[in-house]
């Protein structure tokens, strides 16, 4: 039990100012970041199957969130919020959680490394301190503004992101257990204070750039108060709750279920290894489903689990889900103690750690070597997923990764398959005569196979009058399969020629006899097909 609050107070000092950094780059309040980590560590960990998985905000979020925000404001976020939940719980009741494990390793790392140079591209404004009154529009739009913007480049916030991330390098680089976020923010919010009213610098701080009103309480910063109960449609009138508005939303609201689960499902997956332990996808994604319906009720983004904070749990010796909860009351213990100081955190020192999460999340080493060693589908599909995520739409990445995953498991499949002539290799039955033709056809029969057997089976010589089809090693017929099949054997009696089917298993050969196959004979073994064809006499 000590181990996990040890844990668990660790994985909140490094929650705490990451959470604000996401909450900013996605567009919100800081205090948004928090209330999320708080809700989704204690929800994800009690409902969720992992024991050790750490969820809250997370920067693969970064991509798609910043658009809604854009364009339908807060409210709309929360909405696509709470409807990804939905989405994400009938995923897990349906058990497709075992399929979205299966997503292409190209696809994932396109997203990632995608997902990465956004974010990096992102902190660049804060960084050098750039003033840009309406930062928006696409990547390329963005890139633009950010270089035409370099004449307000301000030396001591660019120099506040440099210290910083200096800091959180050489930290790290000591193995030190004390969380280099601690280390790095701590000294360098005490320096920007202290520069800030002994030289008057005004170098940006969450207090000096976000303000609130919750209620009767007014102020700057972090609002130090509890988290509020409200709706998240509440800004909205009633007259604007309607189906086209959810209409709207929804595909946002699936980009971010599809997302949020596989990120969830990777983060248990490297959590599985490190701790030999098993978790169980569907009920991960209800409980991330369960997360993300409460999560809105309370202010707070889209969450899911994330994979750094998780791994610091493990490293720090967490082993129960009671180091999530511990790490959720240390957020909610600093919002009601600490906001004050809290709100010191330098803007340029967030965006230096969002620096950091970007190049920890760019799967730099993993990309490059899926180009110099990876088949040239799978490099396809890897720069195709990439360049949807940074120049166009996550939402649009999402659904086209999704599909080119599909495309590439088909053809895959249907490599697998072979139709293969196999009469000159039977030394067993030497005398067969040249009218029979024995073909192996291997691996599963479904639409794309399918017509692979049909081409070939089109093809024969005339002076060939029976056909056997070896069928031992066909494990699927899927209903395409059985149409062509239903072709080969109606062709077949027109031109006076015997189709045999011989090795069917069970479950094959009821789908054949409930399709009503005419003009076809059947046997379990090949030897049995091959005497009965020797037997065999056309009709006249």
């Amino acid at each position: 039990m000590k181990d996990n609050i040890l844990s668990g107070l660790t994985v909140g000092i490094i929650a705490l100012p990451l959470s604000m950094a996401l909450a900013i780059a996605t567009g919100v309040p800081p205090q948004l970041g928090l209330y999320t980590a708080i809700i989704a560590g204690i929800f994800a960990a009690i409902f969720g199957s992992s024991k050790v998985n750490i969820s809250g905000p997370t920067a693969a979020f970064i991509v798609i969130l910043i658009p809604i925000v854009q364009e339908f404001g807060i409210t709309g976020l929360l909405l696509c919020g709470l409807l990804s939940g939905i989405i994400l719980i009938l995923i897990g009741l349906l058990k497709l959680g075992n399929l979205i494990e299966l997503v292409p390793y190209p696809v994932t790392v396109g997203f990632t490394s995608g997902i990465a140079v956004v974010i990096a591209t992102f902190q660049v404004k804060d960084f050098f301190g750039l003033t840009i009154d309406n930062f928006s529009g696409n990547y390329i739009e963005k890139i633009i503004l950010l270089f035409n913007s370099f004449s307000t480049f301000n030396l001591y916030e660019f120099l506040t992101a440099s210290a910083t991330l200096l800091l959180l390098i050489i930290w790290k680089k000591t193995k030190s257990k004390i969380p280099s976020a601690l280390i790095a923010l701590g000294i360098i919010t005490i320096l920007v204070v202290f520069f800030n009213s002994q030289y008057g610098l005004n170098i940006s701080t969450i207090n000096s750039t976000f303000s609130y009103k919750i209620g009767n309480f007014e102020g700057s910063g972090i609002p130090p108060i509890p988290l509020q109960f409200s709706l998240p449609w509440e800004f909205l009138k009633p007259n604007e709750i309607n189906l086209d508005l959810l209409v709207k939303l929804l595909p946002h609201s699936i980009a971010i279920a599809i997302l949020g689960a596989l990120e969830s499902l990777l983060c248990a997956v490297i959590s599985d290894g490190m701790t030999g332990s098993k978790t169980d996808p569907n009920k991960e994604l209800i409980g991330q489903g369960i997360t993300n319906i409460v999560v809105p009720f309370f202010g707070g983004i889209p969450a899911t689990a994330a994979i750094a904070r998780t791994v610091a749990n493990i490293n720090s010796g967490g082993t129960s889900k009671l180091s999530s909860i511990v790490h959720s009351l240390f957020i909610l213990a600093s919002i009601l103690f600490i906001a004050p100081y809290i709100s010191y955190l330098p803007m340029a020192s967030l965006s230096a750690l969002l620096l950091m999460v970007a190049w920890n999340m760019s799967e730099i080493k993993h990309f490059t070597n899926i180009l110099k060693t990876a088949p040239k589908d799978d490099i396809y599909v890897l720069l195709t997923c990439f360049s949807l995520t940074v120049l166009i739409d996550m939402q649009v990445a999402v659904a086209i990764g999704i599909a080119l995953a599909s495309i590439l498991f088909i053809k895959r499949t249907i490599d697998l398959y072979s139709i293969e002539l196999v009469n000159e290799n039977l030394d067993t039955h030497p005398d067969i005569p040249k009218e029979i033709l024995i073909y192996d056809i291997n691996g599963p029969m479904f639409f794309g196979a399918a017509h692979k057997a049909l081409k070939t089976l089109s093809n024969i010589n005339e002076q060939k009058s029976i056909v056997i089809l070896n069928m031992k090693n066909v494990s699927i017929l899927d209903i395409t399969a059985m149409v062509a099949l239903k072709s080969i054997v109606d062709n077949f009696e027109v031109k006076n020629k015997k189709l045999i089917f011989a090795g069917l298993n069970k479950r094959v050969l009821q789908k054949l006899e409930r399709a009503k196959f005419d003009y076809v004979t059947t046997f379990s073994e090949i030897e049995d097909a091959i005497n009965y064809a020797k037997k065999y006499k056309p009709r006249e």
